[in-house]
């Protein structure tokens, strides 16, 4: 790959990407979120089509209109959010769109056997080729997905971030997959944040950092941590943040108080203090558990052991309701699929938590509804103006300006925001921290989760960095920087 470049609406993904990959060696791909990892995969799998570049294939520029183009020539990609169809079966899944035929019918018992021999192949004979993929768990899906990749002719295989939901044992076993694959010489793409994971698998590396190479063909085993974590950081300031409070306030009682929470394997003893007008933030990589904390915290997840509390009243274990009740809100990751009614109108879409309020006499006030919610949209300056419209119709930064306008209207004590800017242009950005350094200044206790450094370090008070479920740091956001934070995500301490 050479030169590639790839615009989104008001952002530059790729500004000029170069990668060059071996048959049989593990190539991997270093670089913060939001480098252009995950994009550059894309292309290379034909899910996105290149502004600018050239691929060239065995020695020939090729031009991959499509992920069936790029599976055909031998292109196979595992991607972070993994789609399989849950309501299939794994053999289903495995060969879904490639399906085994011979004069027109399907050949299921051939198709069983091989997913069985896959299965095999990959160190879990126990998974069964009838079972629903949406009764496995996420590492079983995980193995579902390498099994089809395999059921091609592969000979370039792209792993982004595989291990996220694999434990110790699982990861190696999917080493051991990898180096059969390397000697057979297939050509494996591995993402991982996980330095350790690159020293022990990967043969040569690429850095990306703002969507460009920044370093490429670097030695796995011998390139030093400080030399990668320098070649991933000291990017320009592209936000502006508003002003931290220039003397410290007294912070009184705490609102919110976590202890000793844990959940499903994913976190564990997790602390967290937030008093009213802080806001503190959550650094860590993607599948270290971040979300999981504010989804429990939130009673979406009920946790195996520890407390919340509110005003120093202790909430049900996984009672939304409780949460909500108690002054509690949250702006999910996904907001589109987690925190949005995408065809009703933003003005119910605002309202929906607080529909009592609006009730007369067993109907809604609609008019009410409209009028409260233009109130909100006027004052977050959501664009273009209109609280009928379907929320659908509104980029990503005004639907989650419609999202945080639902909690302005419930007046919540307590903020939990995951990956607020997750898709919102810079312009939204700012205007986004804005409001939330606003909401601090009224009192409001908030909770941020970003998997951009530079935004938690930018707009938190105090700043807890959490690795693979555990909290290795805690501290005021100006005693840390980004490469500070890098360290401790990646090998666990400060150097």
């Amino acid at each position: 790959m050479e030169g590639i470049v790839k615009r989104f609406p008001g952002v530059l993904a790729l500004g000029g990407v170069d990668l060059d990959v071996r048959p049989g060696e593990v190539h991997c791909l270093l670089g913060q979120n939001g480098a252009g990892k995950s994009t550059l995969i894309k292309v290379l799998s034909a899910a996105y089509q290149p502004d600018e570049g050239t691929i060239t294939w065995d020695g020939e520029k090729v031009r991959l209109s499509t992920p069936v183009a790029a599976m055909k020539l031998g292109i196979s990609t595992i991607y972070q959010e993994l789609d399989l169809v849950d309501g299939l079966t794994v053999t289903e899944n495995i060969y879904l769109g490639h399906e085994l035929a011979r004069g027109g019918f399907t050949q299921r018992s051939t198709a069983t056997d091989r997913t069985r021999r896959l299965l095999a192949r990959l160190g879990h004979p126990e998974i069964q080729p009838g079972q629903l993929v949406g009764h496995l768990s996420p590492a079983g899906q995980q193995i579902v997905s390498m099994a089809r990749a395999l059921s091609h002719d592969t000979r370039l295989l792209i792993l982004d971030e595989p291990s996220a939901v694999l434990d110790q044992e699982e990861t190696h076993n999917l080493f051991r997959v990898m180096r059969d694959l390397t000697r057979d010489g297939v050509a494996v793409v591995y993402i991982s944040h996980r330095l350790e994971e690159i020293r022990e698998i990967g043969d040569r590396i690429t850095v990306l950092k703002d969507g460009r190479t920044v370093a490429t063909g670097l030695p796995a085993r011998e390139t030093p941590t400080a030399e990668l974590i320098t070649l991933m950081t000291g990017r320009s300031i592209e936000y502006v943040f508003p002003q931290r409070p220039t003397e410290p306030r007294d912070r009184g009682d705490a609102v919110l108080e976590v202890r000793g929470l844990s959940g499903s394997g994913r976190f564990r003893d997790v602390d967290l203090t937030v008093h009213a007008g802080e806001i503190v933030g959550l650094a860590g990589l993607v599948g270290s558990g971040r979300s999981e904390i504010l989804e429990t915290v939130y009673g979406a997840r009920r946790p195996s052991a520890g407390t919340v509390s509110v005003n120093g009243t202790r909430l049900r274990k996984g009672s939304v309701r409780s949460a909500v009740d108690a002054g509690l809100g949250l702006c999910p990751e996904e907001r589109k699929s987690q925190g949005l009614l995408l065809d009703q109108a933003v003005y119910r879409n605002i309202t929906v938590s607080t529909l009592n309020r609006f009730a007369r006499a067993g109907f809604l006030d609609e008019a009410e509804e409209r009028r409260r919610a233009e109130e909100l949209t006027t004052s977050l300056d959501v664009r273009p103006t209109g609280v009928v419209r379907p929320v659908r119709t509104l980029s990503g930064g005004n639907q989650q300006k419609v999202v945080l306008a639902r909690w302005l209207l419930r007046e919540c004590r307590v903020l939990l925001l995951d990956e607020p800017t997750r898709g919102v242009d810079v312009g939204a950005r700012s205007e986004i921290y804005t409001l939330v350094r606003r909401l601090a200044d009224e009192g409001v206790a908030v909770v941020v989760v970003s998997s951009e450094v530079e935004e938690v370090l930018g707009l938190a008070d105090r700043v807890l960095v959490v690795r693979e479920g555990s909290v290795v740091h805690e501290g005021p956001a100006t005693d840390i920087d980004e490469s500070g934070v890098l360290d401790l995500v990646m090998e666990g301490d400060v150097a």
